[in-house]
């Protein structure tokens, strides 16, 4: 095996391109050449990252207009309401934003209801409209509300103490990619024939092209080993936490963690997006700064103010 060069370590010279369209949303992207070893280091991280850590939408509730039970019979319907939900958990929802939206379906039969039938909001997108969700074989109303989240990986509906009357809460894929795999081959650079060449696999949901999926989890990758050596200091005396002298109790305010404020999860993702960490950063900022963060907006501030309220802290005017 070649021994490896400073430089090439230092200074990567790879490229990654678009090698083959198998078909809608699924493709072939090549990164070559690799020094030999990074392949599999590579392709291994981006993997893991594209399956679990991608942000895509999802339905995660839904309520029926004449049943609050997904294992109840509704007539005029071809299905029982738990493949109804079943089919439901397959919709794949694009948005352009972190909010929970509401959306719906309101038709009449006899109709076959699909997936196109759903009354999206401004900024939102159904991919697989031909998805067939149930069919009214009757003249009945079928009226459906669903509630739309973004999130990472898997989520288990919770288990509220008591949840809304009528609502059935889903588990949610959010997940956008369908599959991945990753094989590395030799290649070769000159005379040099131990190069790599990592050809990852990916087929996404419609949300977002396989190029921009990998692109994606490479900068999640990117700021996660930038936090090993450029860290962000959680100490107090390094994020100045000391010049505001603060006093033991609302210094442990001040360290508290967005996720620790109880947020939203979008309220929080979007914080966290944006580089907010703690309420010290929060507070660090002037509102109409935090207002301007993607996919925030008046209500959202005003929850964030609840948050730190309960803390007896307020953001900067």
């Amino acid at each position: 095996m070649r021994d490896l060069n400073q430089y090439e370590v230092l200074n990567p010279s790879f490229e990654t391109k678009l090698l083959e369209e198998v078909e809608a949303n699924h493709a072939i992207i090549e990164i070559s050449p690799l020094m030999n070893g990074y392949g599999h280091t590579i392709g291994n991280a981006l993997r893991r990252v594209l399956l679990t850590s991608l942000v895509g939408s999802a339905i995660t509730s839904v309520k029926f207009a004449d049943s609050d039970h997904p294992y109840t019979g509704v007539d005029g319907l071809s299905d029982d309401l738990l493949n109804i939900v079943l089919n439901l958990k397959q919709v794949v929802v694009k948005g352009d934003s972190d909010e929970k939206v509401n959306m719906m379906i309101n038709v009449t039969g006899p109709k076959v209801v699909t997936a196109g039938d759903i009354q999206v909001p401004a900024g939102f997108e159904i991919i697989n409209k031909d998805l067939v969700i149930t069919e009214v074989v009757t003249d009945k109303v079928f009226n459906v509300e669903l509630e739309v989240e973004s999130g990472f990986g898997y989520r288990m509906a919770p288990e509220k103490a008591k949840p809304l009357i009528g609502q059935i809460d889903i588990d949610a894929l959010f997940s956008p990619i369908a599959t991945v795999s990753y094989k590395v081959e030799e290649t070769r650079v000159g005379r040099q024939t131990d190069y790599d060449r990592l050809l990852m696999d990916v087929k996404t949901k419609g949300t977002l092209t396989p190029l921009e999926a990998v692109q994606q989890a490479a900068q999640i990758l990117a700021k996660q080993f930038t936090q090993i050596y450029d860290p962000v200091a959680l100490d107090p005396s390094k994020r100045g936490l000391d010049q505001r002298k603060f006093d033991p109790k609302e210094a442990k305010i001040m360290l508290l963690t967005v996720e620790e404020l109880e947020l939203p999860t979008r309220l929080s993702n979007a914080l966290r997006r944006a580089g907010f960490k703690t309420v010290y950063d929060l507070l660090s900022t002037q509102k109409s700064v935090i207002a301007k963060v993607k996919n925030l907006g008046s209500k959202s501030i005003g929850i964030i103010e609840e948050a730190l309220a309960t803390h007896g802290v307020k953001l900067e005017d």
